[in-house]
């Protein structure tokens, strides 16, 4: 067999670094690294969990030299630093972002257990995203509404599908020429029972579909008199668009997210599946730009907390644009010198937000994050880090970008907010 690289005449590459590694390491040793990459060529594509790579987790454990599973990673800080303990948050809470219709599952039970915790830490309202319309609006309003009128406001939600067929979105309601004009009024109905926004979930651009089976566009201008209703009847649209820079990123060795994707291969947008996240965004902000007069709050610190200094140019040419930090202080505590900045700055235009409802000692680390400048915070309750490898720091907010953090731009924003919280500390102050 002729190794000569054809071009030229001389080693083939691969020949010519196995010529390279020998006279740099004996044959013994050559043969042991190469089996050493053959076992790791073997256990890779399953080293998260072990499974189905014909080796006993044990085996993988990390301890007296073996290998370790990512699974079985629970490191333990040995830092000695200084820890502050909040029982609740400085001033009253206004979370513009959580689930009680998809986390709680109408349970009146956990309803009731929610509620002692919002007492316990201060939390005056939670905006409920999972609204929906008509009939399920009014049934997720008398979940919320009928214990405690005060202690949630509800944001709307778009039915694209409607009486379609999942599989054929040919036919989803969407697709009907009348569909922007017919979500208006719907929107007009659920503002009178009590609506005070209007949720737009990931799927629109990632998921939900257009008739000829491509991606519905953000920016399509059937979707205006949506955007434009809200603007008239004063409801502020939060969307989620896009997702974190990782998700987008090819699932290999320099992805830092990897263990998290492994275990959501679903969380992942390959290029050649989904448009680009520059796309998204961009998109979005053409929406935000045609509808100056309708007012945006761009989920989860506009879905960019990765750069801070984009979003702050989207702040300065969007005035209509607000956003909140709901599942990103993973991603603003560990860059706190940038993030504290960005607060202050831009105080006026940002909202609370947790993505809960979540376990209480989550909640005491979003304190702890912005009260306080404890080094090296958990940014979750669980023992496995769900997104990423890595702690947080806190950031000292000063009182008065708290205050507005907290509730003060909500009550500026969300309508009866403001009446909600009045009638809250009424209730605390009996």
């Amino acid at each position: 067999m002729d190794r000569r690289n054809p071009r030229n005449g001389a080693a083939h590459p691969c020949i010519q670094g196995k010529y390279r590694l020998a006279r740099r390491f004996s044959r013994k040793e050559v043969m042991r690294r190469t089996k050493y990459v053959l076992f790791l060529l073997l256990i890779v594509p399953s080293f998260a969990t072990g499974q189905d790579s014909g080796i006993e987790p044990a085996a993988l454990d990390g301890r007296d030299g073996r290998n370790l599973a990512l699974d079985q990673f629970f490191p333990v800080p040995k830092l000695k630093v200084a820890e502050t303990k909040l029982e609740h948050a400085k001033f009253p809470v206004i979370d513009a972002h959580t689930h009680f219709r998809y986390r709680l599952r109408s349970s009146p039970e956990q309803l009731d257990d929610f509620v002692a915790v919002m007492d316990k830490q201060q939390i005056a309202i939670c905006v409920s995203l999972d609204g929906r319309l008509g009939d399920e609006f009014r049934e997720h309003a008398a979940y919320l509404w009928t214990k405690y009128p005060n202690r949630f406001l509800i944001y709307a939600n778009i039915d694209w599908q409607g009486d379609g067929d999942p599989d054929k979105p040919e036919t989803w309601d969407c697709q009907r020429p009348d569909f922007g004009r017919r979500m208006s009024l719907a929107l007009a109905d659920v503002k009178k029972q009590g609506a005070s926004g209007l949720k737009i979930f990931k799927q629109f651009g990632l998921g939900y579909k257009d008739a000829d089976g491509s991606l519905l566009k953000i920016d399509d201008p059937r979707w205006d008199p949506i955007w434009r209703a809200c603007g008239e009847l004063g409801l502020p649209v939060i969307m989620h668009t896009a997702d974190p820079v990782a998700f987008f990123d090819p699932i290999d060795e320099t992805n830092e997210r990897w263990e998290e994707l492994h275990r959501h291969p679903d969380w992942h947008f390959p290029a050649d599946k989904f448009p680009s996240r520059e796309a998204l965004l961009a998109a979005r902000n053409r929406v935000i730009a045609r509808h100056p007069q309708t007012t945006f709050i761009g989920a989860h610190f506009a879905n960019n907390s990765e750069d801070l200094t984009t979003v702050a140019k989207w702040l300065e040419e969007y005035p209509n644009l607000y956003i909140e930090p709901a599942s990103r202080i993973s991603e603003l505590g560990r860059q706190p010198y940038t993030s504290r900045a960005f607060f202050v700055k831009h105080a006026d235009r940002i909202l609370f937000g947790t993505d809960g409802p979540w376990p209480e000692l989550r909640l005491t680390y979003y304190w702890r994050f912005l009260e306080t400048y404890d080094e090296y915070i958990p940014y979750s309750e669980k023992p496995f880090p769900p997104q990423g490898f890595w702690r947080i720091y806190g950031i000292g907010l000063p009182d008065d970008v708290l205050k507005k953090v907290y509730y003060e731009n909500a009550c500026k924003l969300i309508p009866h907010a403001q009446e909600k919280l009045d009638n809250w500390r009424k209730a605390v102050a009996e």
